[in-house]
């Protein structure tokens, strides 16, 4: 008797729990328009309400939907949030209909597949109202169409304003190009020398510019490790002579294996460089301290390398003024 009464017990746990969770799965079937002439169209919308972490299988449509309604097109699937309950989505995806038989026709019913069972909405009726024809009048042979012919003097006609502008603009275009060229030529030429930047240089102005504008502070975290990432690997490019704006993070680090750069300095580059590809394809979300961090590493980093390369280039101006 005991062992009876604990299977009723877990049979009626199992029910409890499916009805629970149907509970939280809401299907249905709905027309946009209930009434269509003849061979008109409509839009059948099936529609899923359900927990955000469940799931739910569509019916699988083929091109009729009953032996008198036809199926057209089939939309892709929206997913929106439930205003009502933020803990839910619905799921909704369109399919447009026809039918070509006058009368009420059924919408049948359809069933969704769930992980616990399967849900079906209700049918529909679908008014399809036939075409009033006056069979008092003759019936009469479609007409060929028209031969007509169409020329360039047909086509300049259409589109005389359309032209004139067209050469109205380019009579402009080579007027000025005449000018700005004969300009030229009466102008003396100043040849602008600009001051030689060193790369080093360079990085560290971009990185205290990119400092300055609080990006990360404005929750515009990736474009801040994206602009990181852009200066440091520049200044790689200079710096070592590598492809750096084209390549993987890995790409860069295989690269500069064989290069002599520092521990320290090594795992500057990899802690920037790094939390950058975390933040830009994982979507991590780093502390405010890792954020001033990579800044910190970057600066560092770009110091130390311009200062080593600074070192090499004074001695190799020394060893030229003593030859």
């Amino acid at each position: 008797m005991k062992q009876y009464i604990n299977w009723g017990l877990i049979c009626c746990l199992i029910c409890f729990g499916f009805n629970s969770f149907a509970q939280d799965i809401a299907v249905s079937a709905k027309l946009d328009t209930a009434t269509i002439a003849l061979g008109d169209q409509t839009i059948l919308r099936l529609n899923a309400t359900l927990p955000i972490n469940g799931k739910v299988d569509f019916p699988a449509l083929s091109d009729t939907i009953s032996s008198k309604v036809q199926l057209i097109d089939i939309g892709k699937l929206d997913t929106l949030k439930d205003e009502g309950n933020p803990s839910k989505w619905k799921l909704s995806r369109a399919y447009t209909i026809t039918s070509f038989d006058a009368g009420i026709q059924t919408i049948p019913s359809f069933t969704f597949t769930t992980a616990e069972g399967e849900l079906k909405t209700e049918s529909l009726p679908l008014q399809v109202q036939a075409v009033a024809v006056d069979t008092t009048k003759a019936v009469y042979d479609i007409k060929q169409p028209l031969t007509v012919t169409y020329g360039l003097l047909d086509w300049l006609k259409d589109n005389a304003v359309l032209v004139s502008l067209g050469i109205v603009v380019l009579l402009l275009i080579i007027g000025l190009w005449y000018y700005i060229r004969k300009r030229k030529k009466d102008s003396p030429v100043v040849v602008q020398v600009e001051p030689s930047v060193s790369a080093y240089e360079r990085a560290l102005s971009k990185l205290k510019l990119l400092e300055d504008q609080e990006l990360w502070q404005k929750d515009q975290v990736k474009l801040y490790h994206s602009e990181l990432t852009d200066i440091i690997r520049e200044f790689l490019e200079k710096r070592y002579q590598i492809r750096a704006m084209e390549q993987t993070s890995d790409e860069i680090f295989a690269c500069l294996s064989h290069m002599e750069i520092p521990e320290q300095n090594w795992n500057r580059l990899r802690q920037v460089l790094t939390l950058a590809d975390l933040v830009k394809f994982a979507k991590e979300k780093p502390l405010n301290t890792d954020n001033e961090q990579s800044m910190e590493n970057a600066i560092s980093f770009v110091k130390e390398a311009g200062e080593i390369n600074k070192s090499i280039e004074d001695k190799m101006r020394d060893r030229d003024e003593h030859i």
